[in-house]
């Protein structure tokens, strides 16, 4: 079903796919692109009806107009230049969807994409999020994040931000401790299956509480309650191997990355993560977020590669 709505620059084309109105963007812009002289007709035509009640109020609708339509076209300045066009033009969602450039379109361009995010974003430069109305709306449609992340759930660690991506560029699972269990697994092997993501992250951070709580003695980790152990139980694995480190912020660092190879490894061996590496679909890779400098580390074959090296 289409509707046609009409304007002074363009027919806007509000679309209905399975009996759904693609509700959004379109529908914003056919009120937003109504000409000021249309508006200002209406206002004048209705001003004999309520000047007397309502003096003062005509003008207002009036210059309301004009302020809509600026809003309108600052929003559309700050777009892509062809998806400002098309928008003006008067496309559906569908079309604005499909103008969207992918942010990558290989596990390298994937992997790069996120070093160049988080160089902006630690350097002060993140441009991302912050998109538009209309783009956001775009959204409905369907979703095609370039990178799947499996994260703590810390609240210090936005990853959308700390990589200066924008909505629907990445499909982000959160747990304490970046476990992998069967939800968690899942969670990825619907990314790579059904989402068609490019790279598998596996994403601790400096500081984390998990990590920190799982290194505690076995009495003191039984005082914690029943869902907790779950979590600190899938975690302890990865630090019986620990080297002997005194300083003790190298430790925790040391434990962090141990923590996030063998989260790494526990994915690598999901049947559904293994044929895609096999077939060249995706990698995956850990990384360490440093809190204190915005900087993330990533270990593609166990040695660390920091974004900051990149600038």
């Amino acid at each position: 079903m289409s509707i046609i709505t009409s304007s002074k620059n363009a027919p806007v084309r509000l679309t209905a796919s399975s009996g759904t109105l693609l509700l959004g963007g379109l529908l914003a812009l056919a009120s937003c692109s109504q000409s000021s002289e249309n508006r200002a007709g209406e206002a004048a035509q209705n001003q004999s009806t309520t000047e007397a009640s309502q003096p003062g109020q005509n003008g207002a609708a009036a210059g309301s107009g004009k302020g809509t339509d600026s809003q309108f076209e600052a929003e559309l300045s700050r777009m892509d230049p062809a998806l400002a066009q098309a928008i003006r033009q008067g496309a559906t969602m569908e079309e604005i969807a499909a103008l969207r450039d992918p942010v990558a379109t290989t596990p390298e361009q994937a992997l790069e994409a996120l070093k160049s995010g988080n160089a902006r974003f630690f350097s002060g430069q993140a441009k991302r999020p912050g998109l538009s109305a209309n783009e956001r709306r775009a959204q409905i449609l369907a979703q095609s994040p370039f990178a799947v992340v499996l994260g703590c759930s810390d609240s210090r660690v936005p990853i959308e931000l700390v990589y200066d991506q924008g909505l629907g560029d990445m499909f982000v699972i959160r747990i304490a401790g970046n476990a992998v269990d069967l939800g968690t697994a899942g969670s990825v092997e619907y990314g790579v299956k059904h989402l068609k993501s490019h790279i598998v992250v596996v994403m601790g951070h400096e500081g984390c509480g998990a990590v920190k709580a799982a290194m505690l003695p076995a009495a003191d980790k039984q005082q914690e309650p029943a869902n907790v152990r779950y979590l600190l139980n899938l975690v302890s694995p990865s630090l019986t191997n620990m080297p002997n480190i005194r300083d003790p912020k190298a430790k925790k660092r040391e434990a962090v990355v141990a923590n996030v190879l063998y989260q790494k490894e526990q994915l690598k061996k999901n049947p559904v993560v293994a044929e895609a590496i096999r077939t060249g679909k995706i990698i995956v890779v850990g990384a360490y977020y440093d809190i204190s400098s915005g900087a993330v580390d990533f270990y593609e074959d166990g040695a660390a590669k920091s974004t900051a090296s990149i600038n």
